[in-house]
């Protein structure tokens, strides 16, 4: 499995290293905690830890405030990489630290929400689209 968490400040508010440090663990557990089945498909590609997403992320996301996107997928799904696909980057999770600590007012809410933002990147990365994510999501907000 190549997974690599990195940190990288854009747009830097005054945040402590700790601060960043417990956010870069609590991206880290929440790729370990998943089923060993979805760890064994990670394959080529890197979970940056960002404060906030750039201009040309927020216009790949389609949205025009910083505050609303947690996370991006940028990169080849596993479902779309045919025989040709080789020697090319990673292909690049990042997670938004500043974005997820706003919608959130305690630490135990924070890494929930960063596990939720975790899987659905990775679940990109597996081939999934928004509207399958939507649709997963819907069904076990039913089941509960």
């Amino acid at each position: 499995m190549e997974v690599h968490i990195l940190y990288f400040c854009w747009r830097c508010l005054c945040s402590s290293d700790m601060e960043r440090e417990k956010f870069e663990i609590l991206v880290g557990r929440a790729i370990e905690s998943l089923p060993e089945e979805f760890q064994r498909r990670l394959e080529n590609v890197d979970v940056v830890v960002e404060e906030w997403p750039t201009a040309e992320q927020m216009k790949r996301a389609g949205t025009k405030s910083p505050g609303r996107l947690l996370g991006l997928y940028q990169g080849v799904p596993r479902t779309r990489r045919g025989r040709g696909y080789g020697l090319v980057l990673p292909d690049k999770i990042s997670i938004f630290q500043r974005p997820i600590e706003a919608h959130c007012r305690f630490d135990h809410e924070i890494e929930a929400r960063v596990g939720e933002v975790v899987r659905h990147e990775i679940a990109h990365h597996l081939g999934l689209d928004d509207e399958t994510l939507r649709r997963i999501e819907g069904e076990k907000r039913g089941r509960k």
